[in-house]
Parts: structure tokens; sequence; C-alpha cells
């Protein structure tokens, strides 16, 4: 069943209302949304949980059950990454995943942020090499926006303080 949804005017007037430009296009049945969001979570890691499997991994030793890899190029690389992620830029997954990477174990990539799709490409490659493959979700940038640990290309490692407009600071759960 599909609705036309209308709202106010800017003045709130009664003239003329216009067509709600969030339901112009009708909601996905329930259904279609639940195999789409569930396909989704196939595909994408959210920053947070990839800092929690590598927490657990570290402090419990559980197992972390996926590699990290940065597909970034070296410079990039350099200038900070995630602690324990694999250093394999998109250009060179065709001729080197298979030496640095476990065919048998899933594969999370990231590259700079929401605005690059260098993940994406990475991702792309690695499956049709026959990975596993997911995205994580915000790539470097939302890593260091959330106040995890970065490794430099001198070794150190740093932290700031998470952005308080991008992620929970009075805990480590951000209640989803």
């Amino acid at each position: 069943m599909t609705t036309t949804q209308t709202y106010p005017n800017q003045a709130g007037s009664a003239a003329p209302a216009t067509t709600n430009p969030v339901l112009r296009v009708p909601p996905a049945t329930p259904a279609a949304a639940a195999a789409y969001f569930a396909a989704s979570l196939a595909f994408h890691a959210d920053v947070s949980d990839v800092a929690a499997a590598f927490k657990a991994h570290r402090e419990q030793g559980a197992e972390l059950g996926f590699q990290l890899v940065d597909s970034r190029s070296t410079p990039s690389w350099d200038q900070a990454h995630v602690p324990g992620a694999v250093h394999l830029p998109t250009a060179l997954i065709p001729e080197q995943a298979e030496r640095l990477l476990d065919k048998n174990v899933p594969v999370v990539t990231y590259c700079w942020g929401p605005g690059c799709n260098g993940g994406t490409r990475s991702a792309l490659a690695l499956a049709e090499l026959g990975f596993q493959v997911k995205e994580m979700l915000g790539g470097i940038e939302y890593w260091i926006r959330e106040g995890f640990e970065v490794e430099t290309w001198q070794g150190s490692q740093q932290r700031v303080e998470a952005d308080p407009l991008t992620a929970p600071t009075d805990s480590d759960d951000c209640g989803c």
C-alpha cells in the first residue's frame, strides 16, 4: 500500500502542503527490510565491534576470528593504522593477498573513512580471489574519532579522546 504523506510548509501556515521528502519513496515491507539489513550486516563490521574483538583477543586470549586489512597506501599506513592490521594496498591484492592472508579466516577491510570507497574496492578484490570478507564501516577516520589507539610508522601507539559527537565517552558500550 502506497500513501502520500504531506507536511505543512515552513511557515506552518495552512498553505498547500508539500510531499514529505523522506516518504517520497515509501519504506520497504518489513520482510524486505529484514532481508536487506541482515545482508548489510553480513557485509559490514562496525568500528566498535572490531575494537571490542581486538580487546578481547589481547586481554582474554579470545579467538580474533578475522584478519584486519588496511588497504591504503604506504604513506597513509605510516601516518597511522590500526594496531594488528595487515598492510595490503588495494592495488597489490592480486599479487600479495594469498601470501599475506589465510583464506580460511574472514577478512575485514578498511580505508580512510565514509567518504572513501577504498575499503569496498579492496573487499571486492579479495572476494574475487575467494576470501570471505567484510568492510569496516567508518574506516580509520571513525576508528580515531571513537578514541581507539593507532600505531604510526615509528611503532608508537597513540590515542586521542573520543569525539563526543560520534562515540560514547562514558562507556565502552554504545548501546546498539
